[in-house]
This record gives structure tokens, C-alpha cells and sequence, in this order.
């Protein structure tokens, strides 16, 4: 795996340096989103992960071997003492019998010791593979870039990494088992029916091939019923969680009978997919019978036929019937058990199909830890369009921020405020040019040395759910308990956080939705004030709040920029009065700067919005 990411950085490398990277890319990503995968390719990348347990599997299939021994041994039994009491009736002791019995006895034993370690440790293998993909999705999922999420629902990938991986448990474990089994059942079957009756044996395994060809054949559209079946749970997932998440939203608009009608639609089209799957079942499951009755008859009619010439003996008729029946049931079983490989590999295709999503933003294979920084930064010559929309922001733009600098960015909506802010912490990689910070180019960096020197202050905070402590402390996990409480002291949330019931430990909720817009935002800023970056981004992060909460969190971020590079985007130009400098930027690039006065003076674009914000209020 870590051989084709590196494949696939290098190449993505290749292509951002040509500058086609964007050529395509939403339109890969659905395509990766929905790729199929042929089973021989699903197998070879499934295979790898037993590796670690492949003790466990050999002796998984060690007691396997051991079950299928015990159960092949009955119809020899049975075949031996119908033929004694049919022809050497007086040579039949009781003896005998009971020592055939122990023999028996002692092989179910064997048999329910082997088949608890098959139950037991089998299923604990499938599911450590399981983690261990869940794990191997989660990992690559944190890697993945902005883009694959902007076109990726939400409940898709939750899907993906918990129910399609939970088939996975019992495909890990019965899929080497079962036709391990089936192999020595029909191997050793095969070779005890040939001795018995060559030409019956010959009629049963023409049979044999002819079933198993047409039940595959309705497996296959099985596996696409089961693929469709999962691609549209998760799109019922997607649908749920929207509307639970946005449950205020849709009362407000008292749109309940709107929201239903979409989840309705949503759940009969599940229901149309499950009763294809179910056709497709219950045409299988009909064949299988169908096929097994033909198999019967063979035994019972070309065999019954051959005992009256004389071609077999009864005792012989008896085990054929019984080795017949066990090989019956053997193909029955594995045939059956398609239902769960097919389930199981639709699983597997699905967490393939997140593993083989490009990790856009990586390491360089020569990125180095950013140590020291003091906090220049500087845009050369930068281009940059959207992966998935082609939406152009930037043309060749040129900034420079120096070390300490206040600097306020202001403009139209869509102009790239927030994008621009965004390439700093490589949240998206420019398509041209480049962006340094202390006159080296941040793709010389790590992605996560960067990331630490650098803070983010939201317009839209999200809390985890969990405490106040919890999320405070998220900002640098070796904090002391003294240096949240001085973190939050110093973002201004102490004296609120300490009158809560709980304090510290008081329950924030999903999304912190037990406290008020001021309150999250105070934690946001104690979370940066704990990280200490020199490189502070500010986006927006009062727009949303009231003048009391707004006054108060204004103090608060006053504090945090002390000292630090700061880029602040604002609409409410009140908030960046005081900035050392002020960039107006539109389509069109970086058309003012300056600072308050001086932008005023220019009666330009900012004199426009300074006039516009004075009516309104």
C-alpha cells in the first residue's frame, strides 16, 4: 500500500508541476468514488492483510482439515457394517461395533474441539482484519484533502467504514475456510465415489459443474444488487444525518412534511434495490434445490439400476448416497456462502474505493520540520483554481506580510479571502507559483510542523463532544491543567467557564451546542492561545455575534495577535480599524491597500464599503 500512495504522490507531483492537476479532478473523484474492481484484484489487495495472522489462519485451517476428516468417516463406517451384515453377518461382533463406536466418538470430539476453535479464534482473525481496514480507512480519510470532501457525503464514508466492513469479519474468516473444506470434501469424495462406482461418479461430476456455473452466474448479479443496495444505505445515511443536523433549520421553515417525503423517496428506492437483491436470492436459492434433486435422482435411479445388475453393492449404495449427500451439502454451503462473499467483497470494493482516493497535499520526500519561524510570509506569483469546479481565484498574485504585521483582508464574497488564507497551512497546494513562509517555500515543509505555526480562529467554531477541558486542551495535547486555565484566562473564557456547573468538566454537547456563540468562540481562541503559533489566521471570527459577545471576543483576539503575524478577514469593518495594514481584494486580485485613513482617502472600493457600513447601522 505505502509503495502505490508513494506511486500515486509522485505522480499527482508530476502533474501539479505541468500544472494539470485540476484538468479533471472532480470527475476522478466521482469515478474513484464508484470505481469497480474486477474480484481477482479485490482478492490480491485483501489478501495482504492476513499476513499478520497467518498463525491463527494455518491453524484455523489445520482444525478445518480435522472437522472435514470426521465428518468423511461416517459413510465409511456405515458402508463397512451394511456390507458385513449383509455378507459376513456371523464376522460382525458386537465388538466390532463398539469399537467403531469409540472410534466415532473419539473423532467428534476431536471434531467439537476443532470446530470451538474455528468458531472462537476464527471470528476474533476476521475481526482484527476488520479493525485493522477500518483503521488503514480512518488513517488515509484524515490525509485526504479538502477537495475529496467537498464532493464526498459524509454518510457515505461513515458507511463505508462501518457497515461495509462489518461483512468483512465473516468473509475474513469463512472465505479460506469454507473452500478449504469444499476442496477436501470434493478431493477425497471424488476418489472414494471413482473407487466405488467409476461411471455414477462420472454422471454426478458432469452435474457438479453445470450447477455451479449457473449459480455463479446469478451470484454475479447479486454482487451488483448488494453494491447498489450499499451505495444507496449510505446515501439514506447522507439524508438522515442532513436533516437531523439541520432539525432547527427545517422547523424554523416548518418544512417536517418536505424533509419526509425526501427521506420516503430516499427509503423506497432502498426497498426497490432490496427486493432486486432478493429476486436474484430467491432464483439461487430455487436453482440450488433444483440442481440438488437432479443430483439425488442420479444417485437413485443410475444407482438403484447398478445394484440390481450387480455393479454395487448395498453397503457401497449406502455410503455413496451418504458421500453424495456431504458433497451436496459441501456445494450447497459454498454456493450459499456467496451470498455472504459477494456481500463481503462489496465491502472490501468499498473500502478500496476510499484507499485509492488521492492524497492531494503530502510530505515532499525531502520536507524538513519548520523549527524556528518568524512568521514572514509571502505570496510569489500565485494561480490557483478549485480541483472540482475549475472556479479560478487567483492569477499571478504577489503579497508580502512581514513578521508581526496586523494585516485585515476585505472584499466582495468570492473574492478568495478565505482561499487565500487557506493556502498558507496547505489546506489546498497553489496550482502556480509560490507561497513562503521566512523566504522558504512551505511545500519544503512538513505538513504538520507547518500546521503547528499556524492558528485558525473560525467564523463557524466547532467544539468536539466532550468537556471544556477536553477541547481547550485539543490545541496542544502536553498542556498542564494550569496552562488551559492560563489559556483560557487569557482568551478571556476563564470567568464564564468557572461559573458553570460543572466548570472545566461541564458537557459542551454535539458540536458544542449546550453553550452560547460567545462562549464557543472564547474556547476557540483559549484552544490557539494553548497551541501559541506565531502565525495567527482570523476568519471572521465575530461575524456572527452579537455586540456584547463581539466586544468581548474582540478583547480576546486583541490579546491573541500580540506579537504574531496576524491576517484577519472581516465584513465588519469596525473589527480592522486598527490593522497595521488593509488589503482589499476582488476577482481581480489585490486592487487597494493601506491602512484605515489612507484607504479612505483613496475613495475607492473600501471608501464604498466604509459608507455602506455606516447607512446600515
Amino acid at each position: 500500500m505505502c509503495k502505490c500512495r508513494t506511486g500515486k504522490q509522485q505522480l499527482y507531483k508530476m502533474r501539479r508541476a505541468v500544472g494539470v492537476v485540476c484538468a479533471d479532478a472532480e470527475l476522478e473523484l466521482r469515478m474513484m468514488n464508484n470505481r469497480e474492481y474486477r474480484t481477482k484484484e479485490l482478492m490480491k489487495r485483501f489478501i495482504p492483510y492476513f499476513m499478520p495472522y497467518r498463525k491463527t489462519l494455518f491453524m484455523d485451517l489445520f482444525c478445518a482439515a480435522l472437522t472435514t476428516i470426521c465428518e468423511l468417516v461416517l459413510p465409511l463406517i456405515m458402508r463397512y457394517i451394511t456390507n458385513e451384515g449383509l455378507y459376513h453377518l456371523a464376522e460382525l461382533s458386537v465388538k466390532t461395533i463398539g469399537g467403531l463406536g469409540l472410534l466415532y466418538l473419539l473423532l467428534r470430539v476431536v471434531d467439537a474441539v476443532a470446530s470451538y476453535y474455528m468458531a472462537d479464534m476464527g471470528h476474533v482473525m476476521g475481526a482484527m482484519i476488520e479493525t485493522d481496514m477500518r483503521r488503514d480507512a480512518y488513517f488515509h480519510l484524515q490525509q485526504l484533502s479538502n477537495t475529496y470532501y467537498n464532493n464526498t457525503k459524509v454518510g457515505q464514508i461513515m458507511g463505508r467504514i462501518t457497515n461495509d466492513l462489518f461483512d468483512v469479519t465473516e468473509f475474513a474468516h469463512h472465505c479460506p475456510e469454507e473452500f478449504f473444506i469444499a476442496g477436501i470434501k470434493i478431493a477425497i469424495s471424488f476418489v472414494i465415489l471413482a473407487r466405488i462406482n467409476v461411471l455414477l461418479t462420472v454422471i454426478i461430476f458432469i452435474i457438479m459443474p453445470v450447477m455451479i456455473g449457473v449459480c455463479m452466474s446469478l451470484n454475479f448479479r447479486m454482487r451488483g444488487a448488494f453494491s447498489k443496495q450499499r451505495n444507496q444505505i449510505g446515501e439514506l445515511n447522507a439524508r438522515i444525518e442532513d436533516s437531523l443536523l439541520g432539525q432547527k433549520v427545517v422547523k424554523a421553515f416548518t418544512n417536517e412534511e418536505m424533509e419526509n417525503r425526501k427521506f420516503e423517496q430516499d427509503n423506497g428506492k432502498f426497498l426497490d434495490i432490496k427486493k432486486e437483491t432478493y429476486r436474484y436470492m430467491a432464483a439461487f436459492q430455487t436453482t440450488t434445490k433444483l440442481f440438488d434433486g437432479v443430483m439425488y435422482l442420479a444417485v437413485v435411479v443410475v444407482g438403484g439400476i447398478f445394484m440390481v445388475k450387480g455393479s454395487i453393492a448395498p453397503g457401497d449404495l449406502v455410503a455413496y448416497t451418504l458421500y453424495v449427500n456431504t458433497m451436496i451439502a459441501t456445494i450447497r454451503r459454498i454456493i450459499e456462502f456467496a451470498e455472504q462473499f459477494q456481500r463481503g467483497m462489496t465491502g472490501i470494493e468499498r473500502f478500496l474505493q476510499i484507499m485509492d482516493a488521492d492524497i492531494e497535499i503530502f510530505d515532499e520526500p525531502d520536507a524538513r520540520e519548520m523549527i524556528h519561524t518568524e512568521g514572514n510570509i509571502r505570496f510569489d506569483g500565485v494561480s490557483f483554481e478549485y480541483p472540482d469546479d475549475h472556479n479560478i481565484v487567483f492569477r499571478d498574485l504577489n503579497l508580502e506580510i512581514r513578521h508581526g504585521e496586523k494585516v485585515a483582508i476585505v472584499g466582495p464574497s468570492g473574492g478568495g479571502k478565505t482561499t487565500l488564507c487557506n493556502l498558507i497551512p496547505r489546506f489546498y497546494d497553489v496550482t502556480a507559483g509560490e507561497v513562503s513562509i521566512d523566504g522558504e517555500d512551505i511545500r519544503h515543509f512538513t505538513l504538520k510542523s507547518l500546521r503547528k505555526n499556524v492558528g485558525i480562529v473560525q467564523q463557524d467554531v466547532y467544539l468536539f463532544s466532550g468537556t471544556i477541558y477536553e477541547n481547550i486542551i485539543y490545541g496542544r495535547q502536553d498542556a498542564s491543567k494550569e496552562e488551559v486555565i492560563e489559556a483560557a484566562k487569557r482568551a478571556g473564557a476563564h470567568d464564564f467557564i468557572i461559573n458553570l456547573k460543572d466548570g472545566y468538566d461541564t458537557y459542551v454537547g454535539e458540536r458544542g451546542v449546550k453553550l452560547s456563540g460567545g462562549q464557543k468562540q472564547r474556547i476557540s481562541i483559549a484552544r490557539v492561545f494553548l497551541k501559541n503559533p506565531p502565525i495567527i489566521i482570523l476568519d471572521e471570527a465575530t461575524s456572527a455575534l452579537d455586540n456584547e459577545s463581539e466586544f468581548a471576543v474582540a478583547k480576546s483576539l486583541a490579546r491573541l495577535s500580540e506579537g504574531r503575524t496576524t491576517l484577519t478577514i472581516a465584513h465588519r469593518l469596525s473589527s480592522i480599524r486598527n490593522s497595521d495594514r488593509i488589503l482589499v481584494l476582488t476577482d481581480q486580485g489585490i486592487v487597494e491597500e493601506g491602512n484605515h485613513e489612507q484607504l479612505l482617502e483613496k475613495k475607492g472600493i473600501y471608501h464604498q464599503f466604509y459608507m455602506t457600513a455606516n447607512e446600515l447601522k
